[in-house]
């Protein structure tokens, strides 16, 4: 009898063992898997610099005599139901950059001493709408003195050498420099060179972020400037200019002949500097293009604003000195990719975002 317990016993301890064996297998094969589509560990952090694009709220507010309209309704109509400083009725490029990387979104650094320092566990955003690598026509912070800020936050220990080495750092120009240069030379004499030095300064800000111990860098292109409904309102909205998408081609070409050359300077088994195809992802949904992500989206007229001023003396935002609205605003925000005369909607940019999903892909830390 003892016996044939033993032997009970010893079979049962067999079964759990094997059993024990088999779970091992199931649970790596599932570590697997999930490592072949993430094999790599969340970023700790998202760093942004840039312009209105990546901007959450570091333009002044109401109260400066250099307010900006994100703090004027109708912007935030959508998130979060009041002006936020964004430009848009929603998220921007950023918020929708952090969602991938599972974060939330990085504290403005205009506002970061007011919130917690469990609030800098996401980053920062550096980023100020109407900025850009050189002067432009509004005098805020350009990309060169937002990157002193960081230097300084890091030079007083508030972010750590760890911190930037497990960060994401999005680098966006969305083309304030060229408005600047239009204002000041209407012929548009000398863009080309022009555009050569802005990408050459561009090129500097991204050398001197990546001196800092960042492992990764994603720098957006710029959108095909001839197809803003500032630039298409001339046309009823119904097409592009051809001069201002030529002058965006010409920028992006430099633009990713620097990045190649940048990435190839930077040894590594994975592009340390990720271009971002606004371009491409702004015409793929302008021009309807197949191959769209699914979705219940229908933006009509895709070059036509949301919001936009009662005539050209006005713009989204604007009021009388009575309070009057002198703005229209349209009454399906979902079904319009652009917002403003600038600038995309939130489902405008949820769709740019998801074309670059496969982009964000590439980043490894």
């Amino acid at each position: 009898m003892f016996f044939l317990r033993w032997c009970m016993t010893m079979k049962s301890l067999k079964l759990l063992q094997l059993l024990s064996f088999s779970l091992c297998l199931i649970a790596f094969g599932n570590v697997a898997a999930e490592g072949s589509r993430n094999d790599i560990r969340d970023p700790v952090k998202l760093f942004a610099f840039g312009d209105s694009y990546a901007d959450t709220g570091n333009t002044p507010r109401p109260t400066s005599k250099t307010a900006s309209s994100s703090w004027k309704v109708p912007y935030g109509i959508t998130f979060p139901g009041k002006p936020s400083g964004r430009y848009s009725d929603g998220f921007v490029l950023t918020d929708f950059l952090a969602k991938y990387l599972r974060l939330k979104t990085p504290v403005t650094y205009k506002s970061w001493k007011n919130h917690g320092r469990n609030r800098l566990k996401y980053g920062m955003n550096f980023a100020y709408g109407g900025s850009g690598v050189f002067q432009t026509l509004l005098p805020y912070p350009n990309m060169t003195e937002q990157i002193d800020f960081f230097q300084q936050l890091v030079k007083h220990h508030v972010f750590t050498s760890h911190d930037i080495q497990n960060a994401v750092v999005l680098v966006q120009l969305s083309g304030n420099d060229y408005s600047y240069y239009a204002s000041e030379h209407p012929n548009l004499e000398g863009i080309q060179v022009y555009a050569e030095n802005v990408v050459a300064q561009l090129v500097k800000n991204i050398e001197r972020v990546y001196s800092f111990g960042v492992k990764q860098i994603l720098v957006s292109n710029i959108e095909p400037l001839g197809c803003l409904p500032g630039s298409t309102g001339s046309l009823n909205y119904t097409e592009c200019s051809a001069s201002g998408n030529s002058l965006a081609v010409f920028h992006n070409i430099l633009l990713e002949q620097a990045v190649t050359k940048l990435n190839n300077e930077t040894k590594g088994n994975y592009p340390r500097i990720i271009l971002l195809d606004i371009f491409d992802s702004f015409l793929s949904i302008i021009n309807n293009k197949t191959g769209l992500p699914s979705g219940d989206f229908n933006f009509g007229n895709p070059l036509e604003p949301c919001c936009i001023g009662v005539n050209s003396s006005y713009f989204c935002s604007s009021t009388s000195e009575d309070g009057e609205k002198l703005y229209t605003l349209c009454g399906n925000r979902k079904a319009r990719f652009f917002w403003d005369t600038n600038h995309p909607t939130q489902e405008g940019w949820r769709v740019v975002t998801t074309l670059l999903h496969s982009t964000f892909s590439k980043i490894r830390i």
